[in-house]
């Protein structure tokens, strides 16, 4: 018999859908003219921008956890074991996932990068294995790979040209994945005897990410000067309005993280490109695609397959304790 944690299912696609919202307005922001100033200077744009928004969120994050009375409390669990796990997943998912993307991006391309990186999933179902004993049944394993397939049909494109950048690139879209796959997965293990709260999880989590950009990743590939430039802009604002819905879907995550587990979490996470086609569609005036629909519909079949669950699974709390 199966059962289906309506509640994680739910906050799970939550996650996916404000995080549609939060590419499609990066999209804008990145294709304003603050940015297009940037083009020539090698990974400016993107970097500064994932820089600015962690860094927006990060005070979002302030903002509520005072709201809450869990500021004080958050910052003490800096002092704990689970809290420096959430800081490794932080590290791993935000500096050094997206820079490598970029990296990536810069060396063989937008669409290889977005093709090859839709496999985080799998690989963060590989290492849930084995850390958190969380088994995929067969049923799973079918809607996760379902999801990862028709993202990557979506969006592949164009031939792979051999080469040395190429191989350089694969070599920095690996790290990305690695990152990715492994933020949820520690992050997991990090609030699973609740020492460290979802909330506070990514309290942890978006000052430890906007803190490493700022010291290290902004200072050595781009420089703090085109961050000023930026700032003295409307488009600086813009990426504090959008980093409320990119906050909001890392609520989400980092929720369904707990109640659901790291592997089904990301499966509905990656569901975002699906959302991201029906808003184009729905409320941007994007071209209808048949294709486009046709996969993105086995994108989200395939994500709420893979959250299927045998009556009898233990909880994660259970497998991990």
């Amino acid at each position: 018999m199966e059962k289906f944690n309506k509640k994680g299912v739910a906050i799970g696609l939550g996650a996916g859908l404000t995080w549609a919202v939060d590419t499609i307005l990066i999209g804008y922001a990145l294709a304003s003219t603050t940015f297009l100033q940037f083009e020539e200077i090698l990974l400016a744009a993107p970097l500064l921008s994932t820089f600015l928004h962690d860094a927006f969120s990060a005070f979002w994050m302030l903002i509520l956890m005072g709201v809450r009375g869990e500021l004080k409390t958050s910052v003490s669990k800096l002092k704990t074991k689970a809290g420096w796990w959430v800081v490794l997943a932080a590290t791993l998912g935000g500096p050094v996932g997206m820079t490598f993307y970029v990296l990536s991006v810069q060396s063989i391309g937008a669409s290889f990068t977005a093709t090859i990186s839709s496999i985080f999933p799998a690989v963060g179902a590989f290492f849930a294995f084995f850390i958190l004993r969380d088994r995929l049944s067969l049923k799973n394993w079918v809607g996760l790979l379902m999801s990862i397939g028709f993202t990557i049909a979506l969006s592949y494109s164009g031939n792979l040209i051999s080469g040395t950048t190429v191989s350089i690139g694969l070599l920095f879209i690996i790290f990305c994945i690695f990152g990715w796959g492994m933020e949820s997965v520690i992050s997991a293990y990090g609030m699973k005897d609740d020492v460290v709260s979802p909330m506070q999880a990514l309290f942890i989590r978006q000052f430890t990410s906007a803190i490493i950009f700022a010291v290290l990743i902004i200072p050595i590939f781009v420089g703090h000067g085109l961050t000023a430039k930026v700032a003295s802009t409307g488009t600086f604002w813009f990426i504090g309005l959008i980093a409320l819905f990119g906050t909001l879907s890392y609520v989400f995550y980092y929720q369904a993280i707990k109640l659901i587990g790291p592997v089904r979490a990301m499966a509905l996470n990656i569901s975002y490109v699906a959302w991201a086609i029906f808003l184009d569609i729905l409320f941007l005036g994007g071209d209808f695609s048949l294709r486009n629909i046709i996969f993105a519909v086995f994108i989200m079949a395939g994500a709420v397959l893979t959250v299927y669950q045998d009556q009898k699974t233990p909880s994660l709390e259970t497998r991990v304790a």
